[in-house]
């Protein structure tokens, strides 16, 4: 279908529009029949629409069945829950970009299917506010009410930082990943932010609400585009810039070595140093290309903008440096030429730091201030991977699957989280915590593993998802538009790995749930999960009774291996392991009980109900407080808070250590704030983090591959640590030096040296 054609021939009143748009509109507008307020951004050629809505999706609910009378014959399955599948409500904030020339379609578009929107006024901000100010009111027949543009910069800059993870980069253009997502510091303030746009801007940002224009410059992208014009006859800025990017400014610019024939070591001045931007041009009888003359540009404007930056930074004592206006807009031959420029004044003590969406922060910003009533920053958002289209590289050159930015619409998506996320309080520095053992974007062959992986995988997905649905007849259709949708984001990082971030096993495993929920498949895996449990269930009292027979030691090691194989049946697992600090965590068992144990549990069965809870008993009666910290929404097979409660008392019903646990407060369950098979301990519940403090945790214990190896194997905390998995993936068990099923025991104490035992989950 020609969405093209259909968009422009209903809602577009001029016939100059030859623009490709590459979506149907309802999937650019999405959710718009449920759109509550608005705001906009205009700037000089692109606009960027911003509005929230309510979405209704299916989310599972479990609830305990009546258990409190006799079942005479235990031999009959007796199921512990019952699962339901409910409507609920939430908020989601949608953020849309396209060129200017789409604007008067656009608002016919959004005009004709809005339904329920509660205002009657849309914030506005930037240059082209004023312009479009009469358009957009006879348009939606909102009142347009302008902000100030600094104020909405500055707001949206604070969002996108606090609420989505790997949101600044370095560029690195000859590096094998060109973009380097920077962990966020967990205080953001203060900063600079260099807004390029006409002209320059330097702000010091020092608080939500406390920010200053401390200096700027004339020289900046209108210069660039204004001189470029008149030196090349261009006069689109994006065919300016490429033609820089094609361009040798050491034709047109005079280098130190022109003048010295060679580097002047007495200055610190190496030879292939700009001497004199333009130098050439002067006594050079020649004509001069239009792409060395761009490129020449190009440097000189990018250079003073540098050296302006890092003079501002070392004056204010700032280390936090970012970019953004429409100078930058992504485009890698600027975020290069700035890049080099800091890296030569500062000689690498400060970075240049992009942002992902930093084409967005006026919009976010007046939709901020729009909907200050509702204090949309006492919440925590997540960015939808299955409604967003990314960071896209605007370079031909470097990618295969380029789109020309000025010819498509850019989403973004953010939900607002139920619960409130922060650092988990043990983490020894959360600054430089990295959540994720490996960066795909760095790694080329784990890369092509696992996103094949994923794509193979992805039959098998799609058949758990309609049998999870089994009496509804449209699962099917909807769990192929799943396929479709989820494939085309594996297809959009092979190529532009770095579209969502840093890629990661864990960026893999949220989008295809991002993708589930997004056609209503909320828990497929919540029949088995059913079914295992009770089964297990069935074996728990003679389980224990086992355990109980043993000696102390034969006791521990028997409880590490059932917690490693999920059930007291497997071979057992012989020594020594992958990594094996088996012989220090016995050590330390001899000495005094913990004073509270912060436990991260996995999956759903046997695992949590013969694994975890014996471990859990044992803890309790050492003396030893617990926190059980499951998953808030379900993820594959783990077990979710809602169902491990039930579980919880069924347990305490059939062991009296469990149920003195719940009854004195010494085994507490908390949710974790996440609904990912992997763990990120810099977004947790602040409930959990709260209960972390108060109980004085000082052992942190997590189980699972995606909680211990994926995610975590190298997180440092303040208090002892032990992380449990067995590797269950041969291609992963091969590239660490070992064999299917090895086993990771990795017991950490931050008062001691690290142990030998440990092998680095990276390629040799």
């Amino acid at each position: 279908i020609n969405w093209e054609i259909i968009f422009i021939k209903k809602y577009s009143h001029s016939h100059s529009m030859d623009k490709s748009i590459t979506l149907p509109p309802d999937e650019i507008f999405r959710n718009l029949e449920n759109a509550k307020r608005f705001a906009i951004d205009i700037g000089g050629s692109l606009t960027k629409l911003a509005y929230y809505s309510t979405v209704q999706h299916k989310v599972a609910k479990v609830r305990s069945f009546d258990h409190t009378a006799k079942v005479i014959n235990t031999s009959i399955s007796c199921e512990l829950y019952e699962i339901s599948v409910q409507e609920e409500i939430t908020a989601r904030l949608h953020f849309i970009k396209f060129e200017n020339a789409y604007i008067e379609t656009c608002l016919d578009f959004i005009k004709d299917h809005l339904v329920n929107t509660e205002t009657k006024v849309i914030k506005a901000t930037g240059g082209g506010a004023h312009k479009f100010k009469d358009l957009i009111e006879k348009k939606l027949g909102l009142k347009v009410d302008k902000e100030d543009e600094m104020t909405c910069l500055i707001k949206g800059c604070n969002f996108v930082l606090k609420n989505i993870p790997h949101e600044a980069f370095v560029y690195a253009k000859h590096a094998d990943s060109e973009f380097r997502f920077q962990n966020t510091h967990p205080d953001i303030f203060p900063y600079l932010l260099v807004n390029i746009g006409s002209g320059v801007s330097i702000v010091k940002v020092e608080s939500e609400d406390k920010f200053e224009r401390i200096g700027g410059s004339s020289i900046g992208g209108g210069t660039f585009w204004g001189l470029g014009a008149l030196l090349t006859k261009t006069k689109r800025f994006d065919e300016l810039l490429q033609l820089a990017s094609k361009g040798q400014h050491t034709s047109v610019d005079m280098l130190v070595k022109d003048i010295y024939g060679g580097s002047y070591g007495s200055l610190g001045l190496t030879g292939d140093l700009i001497a004199s931007s333009f130098g050439k041009s002067a006594t050079a009888d020649k004509d001069f290309s239009k792409e060395d003359m761009a490129k020449s540009l190009l440097h000189m404007i990018s250079n003073d903008i540098g050296q302006l930056a890092c003079l501002y930074a070392k004056l204010h004592n700032l280390s936090r440096v970012y970019f953004g206006g429409f100078f930058i807009r992504g485009h890698p031959v600027t975020m290069h030429t700035i890049t080099y420029s800091i890296n030569f004044f500062t000689k690498g003590e400060v970075q240049a730091l992009f942002l992902r969406h930093e084409g967005y922060l006026g919009a976010i910003g007046a939709f901020l201030k729009g909907a200050e009533e509702d204090n949309p920053n006492q919440y925590s958002w997540g960015e939808n991977y299955a409604g967003s289209s990314g960071l896209m590289s605007v370079s031909p050159d470097i990618n295969p699957m380029q789109r020309a930015r000025s010819g498509t619409f850019d989403m973004l998506e953010m939900d607002r989280l139920e619960r409130q996320l922060v650092n988990l309080p043990l983490l020894q520095d959360a600054s430089s915590y990295i959540p994720d053992t490996v960066d795909l974007t760095e790694d080329a062959l784990a890369r092509e593993y696992w996103l094949s992986c994923f794509e193979e995988a992805l039959d098998g997905v799609v058949k758990r998802a309609v049998a999870s649905q089994p009496d509804i007849p449209e699962a099917a259709e909807r769990a192929e538009k799943f396929r479709q949708k989820y494939r085309h984001k594996l297809q959009t990082l092979r190529h532009q790995p770095f579209a969502y971030g840093s890629l990661t096993v864990r960026s893999l495993l949220d989008t295809r749930e991002h993708c589930l929920n997004e056609f209503n498949f909320p828990d497929p895996y919540s029949k088995i999960k059913q079914r295992e449990n009770d089964v297990a269930l069935k074996y728990y009292q003679k389980a224990v009774k086992s355990l109980e027979e043993l000696s102390w030691e034969e006791r521990q090691f028997a409880l590490v291996r059932v917690e490693l194989t999920a059930g007291p049946f497997c071979e057992q697992l012989e020594r020594p392991w992958l990594v094996d600090a088996y012989d220090q965590w016995i050590e330390r068992l001899k000495g005094p009980p913990h004073k509270c144990a912060l436990f991260f549990v996995d999956n759903s069965g046997m695992d949590i109900i013969l694994g975890v809870m014996p471990f859990v008993r044992e803890l309790l009666c050492r003396g030893t407080e617990v926190v059980l910290a499951s998953n808030s929404g379900p993820a594959l097979n783990d077990v979710t808070n809602g169902e491990l409660q039930i579980l919880t008392e069924r347990i305490a019903a059939m062991d009296p250590v469990i149920q003195s646990g719940l009854k004195e407060d010494r085994l507490t369950l908390v949710q974790s704030g996440s609904s990912s098979p992997c763990l990120d301990l810099s977004r947790l519940d602040k409930v959990l983090a709260m209960v972390v403090r108060e109980r004085q945790t000082d052992l942190v214990i997590i189980e699972g591959m995606g909680r211990a190896i994926h995610t975590n194997y190298y997180a440092m905390l303040t208090c002892e640590s032990l992380k449990m998995a067995v590797i269950k993936n041969s291609w992963l068990a091969d590239r660490l030096g070992g064999k299917l099923f090895s086993v990771v025991f990795k017991y950490e104490d931050p008062t001691r040296k690290p142990s030998k035992d440990t092998v680095a989950l990276t390629p040799s």
